[in-house]
């Protein structure tokens, strides 16, 4: 099994990894396979399911769709260039994709939001159709945003599409159990195995590269939260509170703080200012997901900013360890809200940063996978019930909650020697089972929870 850290870390934009990056891609996906047909369509057509269609407003997702078929793509994407093509969409209802004809395409009539029960393969589903001049569908395709960005279209998702395409790996983990018997055996690192396999498909210097414009872009999205004020668009008129608890804390330096915990509202800050920024529709890492990706970024700062010793050079160190932990995850259990709530998103990466932080403050892979166990272990349960819809209440603090337990499971770790009751292994099965088990109405569907008993409006 290989998931590389540059498919676990994508460059995206807000505020869904599932509900905005994902039909994006999917939609610029259908337009690439249009252009191969050797007939000319007239039009195209979207219908969104599942939580795609209950949380699809909220998420952007409609916006996203139609960006995608007009050829935007969310490593790529400019907002000011989006926002003239679609006030040209909507006043001409034709989208204009690089290669083909301008194709008739209405938003208001030709993308349709299906309430019904989800498609069979995922609760985030949308099928594309390309139509002829009379408005027959000539070409139609299903596709599954299944989290991350990710996303496969039905037969894919069918065939079990292999994420190892390319030449094998030479440390083909599947699990926790198997990672740390490589670990053993080779006496490398976590962060050694993951770069020797990532070297399959690229050279070092281009893979240190994309490393660092990982970060970059993590980095460059925490100062931008830090500096920004103001009202988060959708509604619920939420105020962007990292700027002014940043500014606090940088007066309260210096002076006879009141107590030691204020530490905590340092790493809140650092992952609200992410999420405040994917809520408005910035410039974020999926680290899994968009509304979790505050927690790396901040533990990250945290590290840098806050613990003595700490040295940038080890960011690939954190970064390919929070992969490993991640593709884990991914593989055997979920990273989508819509699939297995928000233990899948904040729990996945709160247990990723627990990870990359004990590696980097030197914990053995016996550590670092228990930190990864701690981590994930108590966020079991969680729901996704956004309100409104918005990857806003309570997405955003959550972030900053989850940051703080990484660094906690960090802590406890690296106090032991890394011998613990519950394999990392069986977190991640429970957190399946747990998801298979949940309502539906707590899955990113905003049919329950915070969702349903707060105003939003």
């Amino acid at each position: 099994m290989f998931l590389s850290v540059f498919e676990m870390f994508k460059v995206g934009i807000g505020p869904s990894s599932s509900h905005t990056m994902g039909p994006m891609v999917a939609a610029a996906r259908f337009i690439d396979l249009l252009r191969d047909r050797p007939f000319t369509p007239h039009g195209v057509r979207a219908s969104l399911h599942g939580s795609l269609a209950f949380t699809g407003v909220g998420h952007a997702t409609d916006r996203a769709v139609i960006l995608g078929l007009a050829g935007f793509a969310p490593d790529t994407y400019d907002a000011e260039t989006a926002n003239i093509a679609l006030a040209a969409i909507r006043a001409d209802k034709k989208v204009l994709p690089d290669g083909l004809p301008p194709l008739s395409f209405d938003p208001d009539s030709d993308l349709t939001f299906d309430y019904g029960p989800p498609l069979p393969g995922h609760a985030n589903g949308m099928i594309l159709m390309a139509t002829d001049a009379q408005g027959d569908v000539i070409v139609r395709e299903t596709y599954y945003s299944i989290g991350g960005g990710f996303v496969l279209s039905e037969a894919e998702l069918a065939a079990g599409k292999n994420t190892n395409d390319g030449p094998p790996v030479p440390f083909a983990f599947k699990s926790a159990a198997e990672m740390l018997d490589m670990c053993a055996t080779t006496g490398c690192s976590i962060a050694q195995l993951k770069r020797a396999n990532e070297l399959t498909r690229r050279d070092a210097a281009t893979l240190d590269k994309g490393i660092m414009r990982i970060w970059q872009v993590m980095n460059d999205c925490v100062d931008r939260g830090l500096e920004t004020d103001g009202v988060l668009p959708g509604g619920l008129n939420v105020r962007r509170r990292a700027a002014g608890i940043h500014r606090e804390l940088i007066a309260e330096r210096g002076m006879n703080q009141k107590a030691p915990h204020t530490i905590n509202d340092w790493m809140s800050a650092y992952a609200m200012a992410v999420n405040e920024e994917n809520a408005a529709g910035g410039q974020v890492v999926t680290a899994p997901t968009n509304g979790a990706a505050g927690v790396i970024p901040a533990t990250i700062r945290y590290w840098l900013d806050h613990v003595p010793g700490a040295n940038p050079a080890r960011i690939p160190d954190f970064l390919l360890t929070a992969a490993a932990i991640g593709g884990l995850v991914k593989h055997n259990a979920s990273i989508s809200g819509a699939e297995a709530g928000c233990q899948a998103e904040v729990g996945s990466a709160a247990a990723m940063a627990a990870a990359g932080l004990a590696a980097v403050l030197g914990g053995t892979p016996e550590q670092v996978e228990n930190a990864a166990e701690i981590a994930l272990e108590h966020h079991l349960g969680m729901t996704c019930d956004p309100v409104r819809g918005l990857v806003q209440v309570p997405c955003i603090e959550r972030n900053g909650l989850g940051t703080i337990k990484a660094v906690s499971a960090a802590s406890l770790a690296l106090r032991g020697d890394g011998t613990h009751l519950v394999p990392l292994d069986a977190a991640i099965e429970t957190m399946r089972q747990t998801g298979a088990d949940m309502s539906e109405k707590y899955k990113e569907t905003s049919l329950g929870g915070l969702a349903v008993n707060v105003p939003n409006c």
